[in-house]
């Protein structure tokens, strides 16, 4: 006699985008029982080892509840199954994807530490308060990350390296960057 397996149901959930952090993109599909190969956005590999719960947004922009039932680890990238899908074909069509966690089960923090989310869209001062822009991305280079400025009236990119030379003071609570220029940065 054949015995059936129960799989989740995948159920539409609402979330506030804000309170959402990417870990992790799905990049394809790996055996035939529905795991899937993870790209981490995180600096921190080993977190998924911890995971219980992720946001899948689809392709449609949709965001689905999954439970993590098994993590691994192949050269850079994650495999992951999820409760919710028993076989590839389940999980075939959200190749692409993206996967989240809510702010509640971030990595916490370091002192100085901030999520990029977070940077994205503050507004940017050298220390003679000449006003540069907003940064728009952070580059993460392995020796330090780097802050792209998109100057308002320009469009001009500026890429600041995040050293304490440069970056002087983050202020989430101001949504303010003050920073020194160094000499033939410009």
């Amino acid at each position: 006699m054949m015995e059936l397996k129960q799989v989740g149901v995948m159920e539409e959930v609402f979330v506030n985008e804000e309170e959402l952090l990417r870990v992790g993109g799905i990049i394809t599909t790996h055996g035939l029982k529905g795991e899937v190969k993870v790209f981490p956005t995180t600096d921190d590999i080993k977190r998924f080892k911890k995971l219980k719960e992720v946001f899948l947004q689809d392709h449609k922009g949709h965001y689905f509840l999954l439970h993590v039932e098994s993590c691994k680890f192949f050269k850079e990238q994650v495999i992951l199954k999820f409760k919710e899908f028993s076989d590839i074909n389940e999980v075939e069509k959200y190749k692409k994807c993206e996967l989240f966690v809510d702010r509640e089960h971030a990595v916490p923090l370091e002192e100085g530490e901030f999520f990029i989310a977070d940077l994205i869209g503050l507004s940017v001062v050298s220390d003679d308060d000449t006003f540069h822009g907003k940064i728009t991305d952070v580059l993460q280079t392995g020796a330090n990350d780097v802050y792209v400025i998109e100057e308002d009236d320009t469009k001009r990119e500026l890429l600041l390296p995040v050293i304490p030379d440069c970056v002087l003071d983050i202020s989430l609570e101001n949504q303010l960057v003050k920073i020194h220029i160094l000499k033939g940065l410009l």
